[in-house]
């Protein structure tokens, strides 16, 4: 199902980019490419990239250097990579790919069916987390509201609590009834005595 996250490509070669827009097309997301390592980062901090599909060895800032860049912010830490080579099997790359977190290591040319299958299920996952991650903090932002002491003069989320005031208010009213209750006790005394004196 569409949604708002780009999958973003990145090669210096076109024909690698037209096949790769083309194997990805069925799958109806939002394609944005990138021709270096430079304008890849500056695409993701962008923001709205759901996964991203790197080429390993370009000229300049490598796919690598991306990756390590990506997981050092925090806005860019959890994005789905998966790294394209053309150099065929590779021990070391591989090894310093997956301690770097990359999802996939997939070797051109790629096969469109099963590229789209890794694709779909990482960009998926994906947005699944982040929705969940959205729901997190909408639940501890009203479990936070429901904690705290509702503001002076503001009525309570529940309705069955009466308005609060603040506490300098509440003590000066309160003190006011107090006050003249007992005006109005002295006064019935001194009342009560003339009544007497002039019986």
């Amino acid at each position: 199902m569409p949604s708002d996250a780009k999958i973003l490509i990145v090669d210096d070669h076109e024909d690698t980019l037209y096949a790769l827009e083309s194997a990805l097309a069925p799958l109806g997301h939002l394609v944005t490419r990138a021709t270096s390592g430079d304008d890849a980062l500056k695409e993701v901090l962008r923001g709205q990239v759901g996964l991203l599909l790197l080429d390993v060895r370009m000229t300049g800032v490598s796919g690598l250097d991306v990756v390590r860049y990506m997981r050092r912010v925090e806005q860019t830490q959890h994005i789905p990579v998966i790294l394209l080579t053309g150099f065929g099997p590779d021990t070391e790359l591989s090894a310093t790919a997956f301690a770097l977190g990359v999802a996939d290591l997939v070797m051109k040319p790629v096969d469109p069916w099963t590229l789209r299958t890794k694709v779909r299920y990482l960009y998926d996952t994906h947005q699944r987390r982040r929705a969940l991650e959205a729901e997190v903090r909408e639940l501890r932002a009203r479990t936070a509201e429901r904690a705290s002491p509702p503001a002076p003069g503001r009525l309570h989320p529940d309705t069955r609590v009466p308005p609060q005031r603040d506490g300098h208010t509440d003590a000066r009213e309160s003190r006011e009834p107090r006050e003249s209750r007992e005006v109005r006790e002295v006064r019935e005394v001194r009342n009560a005595r003339e009544q007497d004196r002039t019986a």
